[in-house]
């Protein structure tokens, strides 16, 4: 036994037994941190799996943006934790809800293990055409190419969701700036971080996005870092939310799919297929499609975390 398998199932035993932590925890404060371990040391699996483009964005989005969606909620249900504690369910709940969750895990395992091997795959088709786009990352090529309209639905949904997040304000806050100002010491630890970090933070956030077409890197890697590094001026008090009434900020916000949808039609238009690429002109535009993919999604995501408008423009 080597090492590095010793140092794999030491990985997996910890990982699993955060996840059990996470799930038996009573405090939600408690259960939020696990969950932010666990997304944290998720992608060094994903690592040893050579699925580094997963890895990348299970820590953006795993441990980074959705441990800080849960802290703040976590943060607002804190004052109803009391009442939520003294309804504790029976036996007979828990006893079948631990039932349940064993009978999902074991036909999961079960569907693995039963696979053909080996496993049914497209990678030989997908390798043999990924010089019609010029792009040499297989992640990018599959995700903009082969499977292009999954890629642009993810980004419409990214949209409904936020649309669906500000329709939580009051009528009152309807089109104002969402989530509470922060206020931070302007010489304090935080302030500062939030001063060195995000220039460095954007460059890497570039890069992740530019890297994508030929490393592992891409357009949902490079959005989650830019979004972390608004957030964390934000929250240090440096600069407000934009108001969600802005023009600016709505155009932003359809501009991955806009473009997405454009140059789907312009292939429809141009006799070939609906997100079929000129072979000539792929890259360029596939490029193109991933410029405004990273602005609609950095910035999706931020207010996402920030939440519904709950101040008017002018507060």
């Amino acid at each position: 036994m080597t090492v590095a398998t010793i140092l794999e199932m030491v990985l997996g035993a910890v990982v699993l037994g955060l996840g059990a932590w996470t799930i038996a925890a009573r405090e939600t404060f408690a259960a939020t941190v696990g969950y932010v371990a666990y997304g944290l040391l998720v992608p060094l699996i994903w690592v040893r799996l050579d699925a580094v483009d997963v890895a990348l964005t299970e820590a953006a989005i795993g441990g980074g943006l959705g441990g800080v969606l849960l802290l703040g909620a976590a943060a607002r249900l804190r004052a109803s934790e009391p009442a939520a504690a003294a309804e504790t369910p029976g036996k007979i709940v828990r006893l079948g809800a631990a039932g349940a969750s064993v009978m999902v895990a074991a036909a999961l395992s079960a569907a693995v293990l039963l696979l053909p091997d080996p496993a049914p795959t497209l990678a030989p088709a997908a390798i043999a055409n990924a010089s019609a786009t010029g792009l040499a990352n297989p992640v990018t090529n599959v995700l903009m190419a082969f499977r292009a309209m999954d890629t642009m639905l993810e980004k419409v949904v990214l949209l409904l969701a936020i649309v669906g997040v500000w329709s939580l304000a009051s009528d009152q806050a309807w089109g104002g700036r969402p989530g509470p100002r922060h206020q931070a010491d302007p010489h304090g630890v935080f302030a500062f971080l939030a001063r060195l970090l995000p220039p460095v933070g954007i460059v890497v956030g570039i890069y992740m996005f530019w890297t994508g077409a030929d490393h592992p890197g891409g357009a949902f890697q490079g959005g989650s870092m830019l979004a972390a590094m608004w957030l964390l001026v934000i929250m240090a008090g440096l600069t407000d939310t934009p108001p969600a009434s802005g023009r600016w900020l709505r155009l932003v916000l359809i501009a991955g799919p806009g473009v997405f949808l454009a140059v789907g039609l312009g292939g429809v238009c141009f006799g070939l297929a609906f997100l079929a690429y000129p072979p000539t002109n792929a890259k360029p535009l596939i490029l193109g499609i991933e410029v405004a993919m990273v602005l609609t999604i950095a910035v999706t995501l931020g207010l996402l975390v920030a939440g519904a408008p709950e101040r008017s423009p002018q507060r």
